[in-house]
């Protein structure tokens, strides 16, 4: 009927605006949800999260096994491994991870964040590894975050949209550990038990205590709405590890 011919033409009008937008860069946000990576540009090579790959298009190569000797140094001493692949040729290749939202940043002084909310970064940055001092693991606390530093930029991944404090020599600044997802390398940070209310802060982890983070010096701070610890938690346990739990008992990893 002339009703649903009509009905199959406003369908197809309606997927066919999501093609693939224009542009001239390395990285661009195709939709909140979803990057759009040019490897042909730039003279190093794409380094981007395994598994987060959703489509390409030319001749690209990935190398899941890509280890240069700094990061098998850090490997080996830390017993962290970066599950990263390295994509490079000629093309394109779009990434996502769950739809989380996408934040495409300089580098700049450095950066240092969580593995766990980074897709992709250029393969011409410096990357060392380094630990959050913590005598107890919960959610971020203790875990082995990225230090990026050199000329580039990196893609970071949040649950939700986020925000970002500004450090100052008269500004101190306190978060949650579970919420923080990146910070200046240039700051100080202090990780402690909570010093206010431990009801102010959420409980995570097997101790049942939330844990916060200080941070001094001039800087800023990137930090996520989300009270869920990162979905990639749940190749581990699921959706009960999404929420930081295996089975009846409390646990959880951010990475």
């Amino acid at each position: 009927s002339g009703a649903e011919g009509s009905t199959r033409h406003t369908m197809h009008s309606t997927l066919f605006a999501h093609v693939p937008v224009e542009s001239t860069g390395r990285y661009t946000l195709q939709n909140p949800q979803l990057l759009k990576t040019d490897v042909t540009q730039g003279s190093s090579p794409v380094l981007a999260r395994q598994g987060a790959m959703v489509a390409f298009e030319g001749q690209v190569e990935f190398d899941s096994q890509y280890r240069n000797r700094s990061w098998r140094n850090a490997e080996r001493m830390t017993g962290e491994r970066l599950e990263l692949m390295r994509c490079k040729g000629n093309g394109i290749v779009y990434l996502a991870n769950l739809a989380q939202h996408l934040h495409i940043m300089e580098v700049g002084r450095g950066i240092t964040v969580d593995s766990s909310y980074v897709l992709a970064f250029d393969g011409s940055l410096g990357v060392g590894i380094v630990a959050v001092d913590s005598a107890v693991e919960v959610a971020s606390a203790g875990a082995y975050n990225l230090e990026l530093s050199g000329s580039g930029q990196v893609v970071l991944m949040t649950s939700g949209e986020p925000l970002v404090l500004e450090v100052g020599p008269d500004k101190n600044v306190c978060v949650d550990s579970d919420a923080v997802i990146a910070w200046s390398t240039s700051l100080r940070t202090q990780l402690q038990a909570p010093t206010s209310t431990s009801g102010v802060w959420r409980r995570r982890g097997t101790t049942g205590e939330g844990w916060e983070m200080h941070f001094g010096g001039t800087g800023h701070v990137l930090v996520q709405p989300s009270e869920l610890l990162p979905p990639q938690g749940m190749r581990n346990g699921g959706v009960l590890g999404q929420f930081g739990m295996r089975g009846n008992s409390l646990g959880g990893s951010n990475s």
